[in-house]
């Protein structure tokens, strides 16, 4: 027969819906945890920081559990650990940025052209497609900035399939056509 060394050992393998010291602390957690995440979520950038935020300001208040007085202004002291914590955490945050003489240039992109050119392009194929009827403009964006097939563009507009490859043809000549998109070639 072997007699048990540690007390909390044997009883800690009983039940596993143990709530810990502040069973109150437990059943206010679970109360209102998704209220003081939407707060917690108000005071950071996404959700993960949100819900980390959230855990360090819980942590703070079990820590204090018993110095608390009044369990009702409980919300009230979270909201103030999670503003307290967020702006600790935001006075820490390493700052990357160094002041210089002169501006770096990013390295170009091989296989990319200069950004002006590609702007100029960009600009002048809107200019061009906003010269195309009503009709074949909708194709050409539905199909080409879409990403939409020849059917489901069909559908969206209530024509045939066949329609749709000949407004698009007629719409692609006259693109190629365009003397301000010959320029930019």
């Amino acid at each position: 027969m072997t007699t048990p060394v540690c007390t909390s050992a044997s009883t800690a393998a009983a039940p596993a819906t143990r709530t810990g010291p502040y069973p109150s602390f437990s059943s206010y957690v679970r109360a209102r945890r998704p209220v003081l995440l939407r707060t917690a979520r108000t005071l950071t950038a996404n959700a993960s920081d949100a819900e980390d935020l959230l855990q360090t300001a819980l942590t703070k208040t079990y820590v204090a559990w018993e110095r608390i007085e009044d369990h009702r202004a409980l919300d009230g002291y979270v909201r103030r650990a999670l503003v307290n914590t967020r702006t600790s955490q935001w006075r820490k945050r390493k700052v990357d940025e160094f002041a210089t003489d002169e501006l770096p240039e990013p390295e170009p992109v091989p296989g990319e052209g200069d950004p002006a050119e590609q702007q100029a392009l960009h600009d002048a194929m809107w200019r061009a497609i906003m010269k195309l009827p009503a009709r074949q403009r909708a194709m050409v964006v539905l199909r080409y900035y879409e990403d939409l097939s020849e059917a489901q563009t069909a559908e969206v507009l209530g024509v045939s399939i066949g329609t749709v490859k000949s407004a698009v043809s007629r719409a692609l000549g006259k693109l190629r056509d365009d003397p301000e998109l010959g320029l930019v070639r």
